[in-house]
């Protein structure tokens, strides 16, 4: 990450504004902002892959699923803040993730600039690719800063996303079991 051209961008966009950058409260602010990034944005560096190498053996397949998995992200049009859950379901192929393998996976793709659509595909095509169960569901629900404090400016307003992979495409069966497993406090 390059944390100058980050820094120098922060300065044009204060002085485009009509900031005064060396005012005492700016004048920090493009090295916090480099260091923010270099935070928020750290899912360009890291990789899916390598959270989902650690598997355990299991003798059944039955559907495991992490629900309410908070995360938060930026979409890439207005470089705004969209937050909200994930819900990841899998039937195994004789191995599983540890747990906290699921969130870790949802944090890489999170942690780049993104579209939701493309942030649970990715989701669920890495579960395919890493760990190659019979299938996998992902559905993410999010608020988009983007709609509720700029343009149409409606808070609380959720954008729902489901992918299916696998056993799961196409089994509406399977896909409700997710859906009632998913209403279960």
């Amino acid at each position: 990450m390059d944390k100058e051209k980050i820094k120098e961008g922060v300065k044009l966009i204060l002085e485009g504004i009509g900031e005064d950058i060396q005012r005492e409260g700016l004048l920090e602010t493009p090295d916090r902002i480099a260091k923010m990034y270099e935070e928020l944005a750290a899912g360009y560096t890291d990789d899916a892959g390598t959270h989902l190498q650690k598997r355990f053996h299991v003798d059944q397949n039955d559907m495991v699923m992490e629900k309410e998995i908070p995360f938060y992200s930026f979409c890439e049009h207005h470089m705004l803040p969209f937050y909200g859950t994930a819900v990841v379901a899998y039937i195994p192929n004789g191995e599983v993730v540890g747990l906290s393998k699921i969130a870790r996976t949802i944090e890489v793709f999170a942690k780049r600039f993104q579209l939701q659509e493309r942030l649970t595909a990715q989701v669920a095509d890495a579960f395919m690719e890493e760990l190659k169960p019979q299938g996998v569901m992902v559905l993410i629900e999010a608020e988009h800063m983007c709609m509720t404090m700029r343009g149409i400016k409606k808070p609380g307003t959720k954008t729902v996303t489901v992918v299916t992979r696998g056993v799961f495409d196409g089994n509406e069966k399977l896909q409700n079991s997710f859906y009632r497993m998913l209403e279960r406090r």
